[in-house]
């Protein structure tokens, strides 16, 4: 069963009500649990899913919060009660994210030797640094159909023509990757982008099995072994992490994360050093 049938967004999701309830059932709350929790009265909830009382704004953001919305549906439920959205969403190449760019190319910079990429709330590459292409260059064909339609991080590991066969510990690798694109979806459940995303990795062979071997997140999610060789036959032992580097308010720095690898030993660090070395000889 894939989370977009456990999940199934209804088809008139139009007004404010509905769209609340939906929420609320999807995070498994009873209207008296969401009135508990919002300090409320459940009559009020009620209300407000039916139809009988219109919120705040003030009262749909406190219901967001309380619901554990991401930022991107906080906007959509205040658009579902007529109000405009209370955080911003530019798009990362407009002038105005200039400085944000530029933040984030020095973090990628600065992270060199070592691998480091951006990326957003599906895995979809937003920047790297020089070293983390070199990593892809190296493990992943050129032609491979896991770089079509676009270089997402999912896609590349768990994609039968990705990293897999150059993976020495990938059900591993690809059970944790999997479990951290279950919980953003889980996270995010009216995102179809996600929805289908998910779907699609699912059907790749040996992954939806992995489900079997799923555990539960622990702080060893923080560091996660990975054993590579590249198409020279080189071996690279790594440790890679996943940290989040947006603002709370705004929609675009909000789903970005930042993922990083390090070298687990002196072997591979050396080779992380060799490819970011000035060329030899004339120009």
């Amino acid at each position: 069963m894939t989370r977009a049938m456990l999940w199934p967004m209804p088809l008139a999701v139009d007004t404010f009500g509905s769209t609340l309830r939906w929420w609320r059932t999807t995070r498994r709350y009873s209207q008296l649990q969401l009135a508990n929790e919002a300090e409320v009265s459940s009559r009020h909830i009620s209300f407000l899913e039916t139809g009988k009382a219109q919120p705040s704004r003030e009262m749909v953001v406190h219901l967001a919060i309380v619901l554990d919305l991401s930022l991107r549906d906080r906007n959509a439920l205040l658009h579902s009660a007529g109000y405009a959205p209370a955080y911003p969403h530019g798009d990362l190449d407009a002038p105005e994210m200039d400085d944000v760019r530029h933040v984030i190319g020095r973090i990628l910079e600065a992270h060199s030797p070592n691998p480091a990429v951006v990326v957003d709330r599906r895995g979809e590459l937003v920047d790297s640094n020089l070293a983390a292409a070199r990593l892809i260059a190296e493990t992943v064909a050129s032609d491979s159909a896991a770089l079509a339609p676009t270089l997402n991080i999912h896609r590349l590991t768990l994609h039968p023509d990705g990293v897999r066969a150059r993976t020495g510990n990938w059900s591993d690798v690809a059970a944790n990757v999997l479990q951290r694109l279950e919980r953003e979806q889980a996270h995010r459940p009216a995102d179809e982008q996600l929805v289908d995303l998910l779907d699609e990795v699912l059907a790749y062979p040996g992954v939806a099995g992995l489900r079997r071997n799923a555990a539960l997140p622990t702080g060893a999610d923080l560091l996660v072994p990975l054993q590579l060789q590249t198409f020279g036959g080189t071996e690279l032992r790594l440790v890679t992490t996943i940290a989040t580097i947006g603002a709370p308010y705004d929609v675009t720095l909000d789903e970005l994360r930042l993922e990083t690898f390090f070298p687990a030993d002196e072997a591979t660090a050396e080779v992380l050093r060799s490819w970011s070395a000035p060329a030899q000889g004339p120009p």
